[in-house]
C-alpha cells in the first residue's frame, strides 16, 4: 500500500505573443507558487517501510497532521505483513527507511545477512505482553499450561526474558530459545510461533506472548494481558536505515517528525498508555 502527498503541477508558461517574460514564467519544476506568486519549496520524496500497526498508523499521522510537508517531505508508505521482508526491502533500495523493529532485532538481522542498515533513533516502545484468554491473573496459569512464543530469535529471547522477570522460569543470561530455560518449576509446554500467528494461537493455548502491532490489529487489548514489559524495556522500536543514508537530511527531518511533541502527544492518546513513545521513556 503506498500513500502518496502529491505536489502542485508546473507554474504556467508564458502565453505566446509577449514582448518579455515575467518574473511568474520563470517557474521551479516540480514546485507550486503561493497567493503571493512566490514559488514554493519543492518537496523531497521519502520511501517509508511500516508495518501497519502502530508504525503505520503513526507514519499516516504524521502525513495527515501536515508534519511532514511541513517537513519538506513527500512520504510514500510501503506496508508490510511481517517482519522477515521490511529490512531486505531497506537493503535492496525498495524503501529508504523504515519503522517496525527494535534494536536487537536489527543487528541480529545484520549479522545474520551480512548487511549494515542502522539505527537512526528510538521512536516508540511497543510493551510485549503476556495475553490469555483463559485466566486473568498470572498467578491463575496452571500448572503444564501452553504457552506460545514468537519464534524469532530476537523476540523468543524477549519473550523468555520477561517470563523470566516474573519467575515463572529460569534462563541463561542470554536465551534464545526454549533451550536456554534452566527452571520451570510448573512444567509449563512452550509452542514456538511465526509472530504474525500469535494471535490466533490464543484460541488453541493457554497463554500467548504478542508483539503489540500483532495484539492490535487481531482486537486485542490490555485486558487480555496478564503479564507486560516496563518503560525500562531495551526494546523501542526504531527508525532505520541504509549506512549511506545515516546522515541524509530527509531522514533526519523525518525522524524529528517522529519524535516531535504533537507526536509523542498524539501517541499516548491513540494507545492509552499501550505504546509508550521514546522521548517520555
Amino acid at each position: 500500500m503506498r500513500q502518496h502527498i502529491t505536489l502542485s503541477a508546473f507554474a504556467a508558461v508564458a502565453a505566446l505573443g509577449l514582448a518579455a517574460c515575467s518574473s511568474s514564467d520563470d517557474a521551479t519544476s516540480g514546485a507550486s507558487a503561493d497567493a503571493s506568486g512566490t514559488p514554493a519549496a519543492e518537496l523531497q520524496t521519502l520511501v517509508v517501510g511500516a508495518t501497519a500497526v502502530p508504525a503505520g498508523e503513526l507514519v499516516q499521522f504524521v502525513i495527515d497532521s501536515g508534519q511532514a510537508e511541513a517537513a519538506g517531505l513527500d512520504i510514500q508508505v510501503t506496508e508490510f505483513s511481517d517482519y522477515n521482508t521490511p529490512n531486505p526491502a531497506l537493503s535492496e533500495g525498495s524503501t529508504d527507511v523504515n519503522l517496525f523493529q527494535h534494536k536487537p532485532f536489527l543487528d541480529l538481522y545484520n549479522e545474520n545477512a551480512g548487511d549494515d542498515l542502522v539505527s537512526v533513533g528510538e521512536v516508540y516502545l511497543p510493551p510485549l505482553a503476556l495475553y490469555s484468554k483463559t485466566v486473568d491473573a498470572i498467578e491463575d496459569l496452571p500448572d503444564g499450561a501452553t504457552i506460545a512464543l514468537p519464534n524469532d530469535a530476537s523476540n523468543e529471547s524477549r519473550a523468555l526474558l520477561l517470563l523470566a522477570s516474573a519467575g515463572l522460569i529460569e534462563t541463561t543470561d542470554a536465551p534464545s530459545t526454549v533451550a536456554d530455560i534452566t527452571a520451570n518449576p510448573k512444567g509449563f509446554e512452550f509452542l514456538e510461533v511465526d509472530a504474525a500467528s500469535l494471535p490466533a494461537a490464543l484460541d488453541d493455548q493457554d497463554a500467548a506472548i504478542v508483539n503489540f502491532s500483532f495484539a492490535a490489529a487481531a482486537g486485542l487489548n490490555s485486558d487480555l494481558q496478564i503479564l507486560s514489559e516496563g518503560t525500562e524495556s531495551p526494546y523501542f522500536n526504531i527508525l532505520a536505515t541504509r549506512a549511506e543514508l545515516a546522515d541524509d537530511a530527509r531522514v533526519a527531518a523525518f525522524y524529528a517528525t517522529l519524535t516531535s511533541e504533537e507526536t509523542q502527544a498524539w501517541i499516548l492518546e491513540t494507545y492509552n498508555g499501550l505504546v509508550i513513545p521514546a522521548a517520555t521513556n
